[in-house]
């Protein structure tokens, strides 16, 4: 019997896999997106293509914080909630409204129409609501002590899920990414720029000095996640989602320029203020409950999104596959 879900940034990196998963295995999915500039609106259109070409799929162009909510879910069984101001650099000064509109307003407009309805959430929250710590891994039980306005939103977000739990009973998850990458990465994360900077032939600008760890997550790994998370009826609720694959951007540095055949020109800038030194994930919860374990290795997830691009600059659309 066909499922139906609610995938909100449906057209976003993570979402628009999410979405082509989903029809895959034959639920109808209801997405949206309001295709905002912080990157390129026609990039997102191309990666919400092969999803509105499926049987099943509806796309609504919307504003979570002025659409018509039930509307929107009505019928729904799960709402995968992925839309989101991404961005720790970009979340300071004078864009910080975007954050609270995006990831505060909207998500609580949205949980106070899923109070009444029977339908899950799974929402994506982020590794940032860490902040810096030595205790590595970092376990869903440390302090949380975000040190970004991206990440503070995003730990309002959890908190939110989690007052209309115990007020109203909704049922929900949250998942924690770490660094997830992969083909259609946001143009402005580290692999993105790393790999086209290298394509083009430009200098590469690292933030800090390279020796900073990030335990990286393919896409496909995080699309999966969300899929258990949604079948999952067990009392826990946060769950890290990490790839396993703690590297230091001098690694990963190193990868680019063997998979691409150049001489990095590497331009090594201040660190950004929000940045923390090292993330890694204990995923045992998610193991455990949700019988999640990541697939796709660091070095063969890099050599995917690499060839990605290739065929990007040979031509191919930016929806296309690799």
């Amino acid at each position: 019997m066909s499922r139906t879900a609610v995938v909100t940034g449906a057209a976003g990196f993570i979402g628009s896999h999410l979405s082509e998963r989903l029809l895959s295995e034959g639920w109808t999915v209801r997405g949206i997106d309001s295709f905002t500039d912080y990157y390129s609106p026609a990039r997102k259109r191309l990666q919400i293509e092969t999803a509105r070409r499926a049987r099943g799929f509806t796309l609504v162009e919307a504003d979570l914080n002025d659409c018509d909510l039930d509307r929107l879910l009505d019928g729904a069984d799960v709402v995968f909630h992925l839309a989101a101001q991404a961005g720790v650099r970009r979340s300071w000064g004078r864009e910080f409204h975007l954050y609270v509109d995006a990831n505060i307003r909207a998500t609580q407009r949205l949980l106070e129409a899923l109070r009444t309805r029977p339908a899950r959430l799974v929402f994506s929250s982020s590794s940032s609501v860490y902040g810096e710590t030595t205790e590595l891994p970092m376990r869903e039980g440390h302090r949380l002590r975000p040190v970004s306005p991206y990440g503070a939103t995003k730990l309002a977000g959890e908190h939110l899920c989690e007052l209309y739990r115990a007020n109203f009973g909704l049922s929900y998850a949250a998942l924690r990414y770490f660094t997830v990458y992969g083909p259609r990465q946001r143009p402005d994360m580290a692999f993105s720029t790393f790999i086209t900077a290298a394509l083009d032939g430009r200098p590469i600008e690292v933030y800090g000095d390279g020796r900073q760890t990030r335990d990286f997550t393919y896409v496909d790994d995080a699309v999966e996640a969300n899929l258990l998370a949604a079948g999952y009826g067990g009392a826990e609720r946060i769950f890290n989602i990490g790839g396993g694959s703690r590297v230091s951007i001098l690694d990963v540095l190193d990868r680019i320029a063997s998979l691409t055949g150049t001489a990095l020109d590497i331009r090594f800038l201040d660190r950004a203020k929000g940045d923390v030194i090292d993330t890694w994930a204990d995923t045992s919860l998610a193991r455990v409950e949700l019988g999640f374990s990541p697939r796709v290795g660091f070095e063969a997830g890099l050599a995917r999104e690499t060839a990605w691009y290739e065929k990007r600059r040979g031509g191919r659309e930016e929806g296309s596959e690799a």
